[in-house]
């Protein structure tokens, strides 16, 4: 008879019908006589139990493809179907699904880590990856009614980096390292729709890229551009944290500035007491007043430099006249929290995907 360690595989085993009679018998025994293994093994089976609304969301997969076929076919006659109400009851199903179960594996994990912590874990990252699908699906259905909704890109990316609103009709910054090089590059926001983006200038030299959205009527947010850049350096000892996506999800960091020169003694770059990771490069460097003061360059050796936002400053400057930027006259972020502050900045913070062929 099989051990703790494969706990979850006899009860994956039992709910789907699957086990042989004789390892059935053994193991209605064996619960009968260990009160310890019988309990966790309860905990398991009623997880699974629960995790069979998946089927909800199985049925929600073939629904919508049979959406897209009726939409192909009544494309071809000249109209378009719209989504019924029923199919956004579906939608909500299926992520409020999502939603019980990663409560449930977060309990479970609180409560008996100790005897099944790596199933549970295991679990969990199933689960994890199912509502980022849910998400994607129901985020894939509302695009359904905006003929002009983007489509991510194909392939996978070949690397990525992060940038920040400049303004909020869809100018941004990063570095421009992050898209050298490029054949297209997109961004993805903080909803997880991608927008293509071109290159409207660069400055190698300081190492940052103004990047536009390409299609007209992308905005960050609903409202203005919260933060303002600062015109001059800041002292050594500021304190300043940073947003940026070594992953999939938005990372926060904090620190100070501990020089006013960067690598080599760069006049237009800080070095920074704070992490940065592969991905991160692009991202903003915010005091706490608000101010934008920096932008992540890199790092090397394990010390963090980040190029001034004096340098931001004097690339959109320098840009042709018939490129209207009006850069953000008014700081909301100075009397928040800190909390409240992160919360605001993530709608004009996003993954930079760079594609190459």
């Amino acid at each position: 008879m099989s051990t703790d360690n494969n706990i979850w595989q006899l009860a994956e085993a039992y709910v789907s019908g699957n086990m042989p009679d004789a390892d059935e018998a053994s193991l209605r025994s064996r619960l009968a006589t260990d009160p310890v293994f019988a309990a966790e093994f309860n905990e398991c089976l009623n997880m699974l139990r629960s995790l069979e609304g998946f089927g909800a969301y199985s049925r929600f997969r073939n629904m919508l493809s049979d959406v897209r076929q009726q939409n192909e076919v009544k494309a071809k006659a000249g109209r378009t179907i719209s989504l019924r109400s029923h199919y956004w009851r579906t939608a909500s199903v299926a992520a409020g699904i999502a939603l019980l179960t990663t409560f449930s594996t977060f309990w479970l994990l609180h409560r008996n880590d100790k005897h099944a912590a790596s199933g549970y874990d295991g679990l969990k990252r199933r689960l994890d990856q199912i509502e980022r699908s849910q998400n994607s699906i129901i985020l894939d259905i509302k695009n359904k009614d905006k003929k002009d909704a983007p489509a991510p890109p194909s392939a996978p990316a070949a690397y990525a980096g992060t940038g920040f609103a400049l303004t909020n009709d869809g100018y941004l910054i990063t570095d421009y390292h992050v898209v050298s090089g490029a054949d297209s590059v997109y961004i993805q926001n903080h909803e997880g729709r991608y927008f293509k983006t071109y290159v409207v200038d660069f400055d190698a030299n300081t190492d940052l890229a103004l990047l536009k959205v390409e299609k007209s009527s992308f905005r960050f947010s609903k409202t203005d551009v919260p933060y303002t850049f600062a015109g001059t350096k800041s002292a050594v000892g500021s304190r300043v944290y940073t947003l940026g996506f070594p992953g999939d999800d938005i990372v926060y960091g904090e620190g100070y500035i501990s020089s006013r020169n960067g690598f080599q003694g760069d006049t237009t770059q800080y070095r920074l007491e704070i992490p940065a990771h592969h991905g991160e490069s692009g991202g903003p460097v915010i005091d706490g007043s608000g101010n934008l003061v920096a932008v992540i360059a890199g790092q090397s050796e394990g010390t963090t430099y980040a190029v001034s936002s004096a340098a931001v400053l004097q690339l959109i400057k320098k840009l042709d006249k018939d490129v209207n930027i009006h850069l953000p006259k008014v700081n909301k972020l100075g009397k928040l929290s800190r909390e409240e502050q992160i919360e605001k900045l993530q709608a004009y913070t996003c993954t930079v995907k760079v594609y190459k062929k």
